[in-house]
């Protein structure tokens, strides 16, 4: 087994982890980055699947990511708009499709009215919010103790306008159910972006995508590193104490002074650690977890829905597929729609056949779109949950309480052991943003404790 010594290593080759090793190069100090896949990106993963280029993983940039702006900047990197002219299609409970321009949907008038409500409540709410410290609110375990869904309840008595506002963090973001975390959690996603009205503004939050994929910037950041880099080496055993730490991969052991482990929280403890992490890294872990969502891409001859008169974008808390876009690939005169299905409804079509699946997949796309899009030339489903280096998407959340009791410990460093990862992140939580962001963070405090 080949044995190397830098001053840092660093677990995880995805755009965190490859920031701060960029970070700690350019300050002086040497670094190994380990990487348990073939490639390097984490999540971030742009591929031709039947001639078409799709992305696998993230993928959008919006106006407030100004350290992902920057990064493509120093990269050289360009972005472009997401296709979005003209109408946008909506389809309620009773599955009536209704067209219309703008954030709210077509409802009636008084379900309109208490969505624009509940969207200026929490838009009050996220106003008070830290990002970087959402614990602190003086509300903080009381909003914590009570389930997102549980909280609209208690607001209003309108059906849809839950079932709408809901979807925007439960299936849209942390892609769990708007039971399953809570108010304080849904708070934070919405703090992380800005406020509330920015995740309901599908031309904000998703505003453009980079020319040649957004995997590019982890790509273009490991060529920089050059050798420094190692796929392939997944970390099994982190030795730690007062004098630095020694990482153990299948093929390369490399002793350090310093650890970053920019890896996903549910990762954190494949690694067996001596001596074991703190009790309260213990606990803390065990109540993360991932969401579950299949990003699925539709690849047809033409963008029909254009014809139509139709932007692409498409929602629905009612239907398999909540939420749908114009997602076709710059220069490509094919047309590509991207859909998501999650939490329980993965749950439900996980359980049948692939074909199967593939059919109740695309029969909700064409609820949206018509028949056309019955019939794709490329069909390709992004299964983050069967991803054994990831196990989920799109990022980690904690359960009921969990924010305000642990949040506050989920990046403290243990010793020379420090954490780096867009579910770690404040502003841009679990974006390629909230990555960089985090990652010029611990490359800091590494610097400062040198």
């Amino acid at each position: 087994m080949e044995h190397i010594e830098r001053d840092v290593v660093i677990i995880g080759a995805g755009a965190s982890g490859l920031t701060a090793a960029t970070d700690l190069v350019k300050a002086g100090l040497s670094v190994a980055v380990l990487e348990a896949r073939d490639r390097v990106g984490g999540r971030l993963w742009t591929n031709d699947i039947d001639g078409a280029t799709l992305e696998i993983g993230g993928q959008w940039v919006s106006p407030d990511q100004d350290a992902l702006k920057e990064t493509l900047a120093d990269l050289g990197l360009s972005t472009y708009s997401r296709y979005r002219a003209g109408q946008n299609v909506y389809i309620n409970a009773a599955g009536e499709r209704s067209l219309f321009e703008g954030e709210i949907f077509p409802v009636p008038a008084r379900t309109e009215q208490e969505m624009v409500g509940l969207i200026d409540k929490l838009d009050a709410l996220v106003a008070e919010i830290d990002p970087d410290r959402p614990w602190a609110h003086p509300l903080a375990r009381e909003l914590d103790e009570i389930s997102f869904a549980r909280w609209l309840e208690t607001q209003t008595d309108d059906q849809e306008a839950r079932d709408n506002i809901g979807m925007f963090i439960a299936g849209a973001m942390l892609t769990k159910p708007a039971h399953a975390f809570s108010a304080l959690q849904a708070l934070l996603m919405a703090a992380s972006a800005g406020s509330f009205s920015n995740l309901v503004d599908a031309d904000f939050i998703l505003d453009e995508r980079v020319v040649g994929g957004l995997q590019q910037v982890p790509l273009l950041m490991a060529e920089r590193l050059g050798g420094d880099v190692f796929t392939n080496q997944p970390v099994r055993t982190l030795r730690w104490g007062t004098d630095g730490v020694t990482a153990i991969s299948d093929g390369i052991t490399v002793t350090a002074r310093f650890a970053i482990l920019a890896v996903p929280p549910v990762l954190i403890s494949r690694v067996s650690y001596e001596p074991p992490l703190p009790r309260r890294q213990h606990q803390l872990h065990q109540h993360l977890s991932m969401g579950l969502v299949i990003k699925v891409h539709a690849v047809y001859d033409t963008p029909f829905w254009r014809e139509d008169g139709l932007s692409g974008t498409a929602f629905s808390p009612y239907q398999l597929v909540h939420e749908a876009y114009d997602n076709s690939y710059h220069g490509d005169p094919r047309g590509t729609l991207v859909g998501f299905v999650a939490d329980e409804n993965a749950d439900g079509v996980f359980a049948v056949p692939a074909e199967e699946r593939r059919e109740r997949i695309l029969a909700s796309l064409a609820t949206y779109y018509g028949e056309k899009a019955l019939t794709p030339q490329v069909y390709y489903e992004s299964d983050w949950g069967s991803e054994e280096w990831t196990r989920g998407a799109y990022a980690a959340s904690f359960d009921m309480g969990g924010l305000a009791r642990y949040g506050a410990d989920l990046r403290a460093p243990v010793g020379p052991i420090h954490f780096s990862c867009s579910d770690m992140a404040g502003k841009g939580y679990q974006h390629v943003d909230g990555a960089i962001r985090v990652g010029h963070e611990t490359a800091a405090a590494i610097l400062a404790a040198r």
